[in-house]
């Protein structure tokens, strides 16, 4: 069984806001929590979701909202690698059912983004000890849906594609990329979204510890 990272095994959404508690009390001192300022915030790394260089999402920020410090353009990149993935942390029944699927089966990661930011969210929770395997887009040359990185993945395992399920939150990158591998794929859906895709997953679930009805 494989997985997406962020979204699926982590919580990304709480992590934002953990960055943007950071930001308030590092650039703008005194300032209280502001709902406006954190949707704004959010909004601005939605849109540069997938792109490794996160300058933007800051610069963006700073524009509409001046603080009274302002990171230096240069400096931004670096900040939000050394600091973004502390703000990660695992929910414990998503572990305890990681822990109990791999008692079954191999488990791995397959995930977007730059190498450096996923291997420190992986070991700041841990994650490193758990999976049989770890596929990060950057290092893999391929980045999901694109086959190849699942076909990385099956090649790795040496395990035939019918034999895989895959695990993740984005029917484009995740459900419909391992459908072009012949993996089935299982659609976290825990605000149960609607699917206006054309995609259909194997199966759809709303909580993880739904996964072990497939592993037994």
């Amino acid at each position: 069984m494989l997985f997406d990272l962020d979204d699926t095994l982590l919580n990304r959404d709480h992590a934002v806001d953990n960055m943007f508690l950071l930001i308030l009390e590092k650039c703008y001192p005194g300032v209280k929590h502001s709902a406006i300022m954190l949707q704004k915030f959010k909004e601005y790394d939605k849109r540069s979701y997938g792109c490794n260089d996160k300058t933007k999402v800051l610069e963006s920020f700073f524009d509409e909202f001046p603080p009274k410090y302002r990171l230096p353009r240069n400096d931004i990149q670096d900040y939000w690698n050394r600091n973004f993935p502390n703000c990660f942390s695992i929910d414990q029944n998503t572990a305890n059912i990681v822990n109990a699927i791999k008692m079954h089966v191999k488990i791995g990661i397959i995930t977007n983004g730059a190498s450096q930011r996923q291997k420190a969210k992986i070991l700041k929770t841990k994650l490193n000890n758990c999976f049989d395997i770890i596929i990060i887009s950057e290092e893999a040359g391929f980045s999901k849906p694109d086959k190849r990185i699942f076909e990385l993945a099956i090649n790795t395992l040496n395990v035939l594609p019918e034999a895989i399920l895959f695990v993740g939150d984005d029917l484009v990158l995740d459900i419909g990329g391992c459908q072009n591998a012949n993996i089935k794929g299982i659609w976290f859906n825990p605000q149960m979204k609607k699917n206006d895709t054309e995609i259909k997953p194997y199966a759809e679930i709303d909580s993880f510890d739904r996964l072990l009805n497939y592993i037994t």
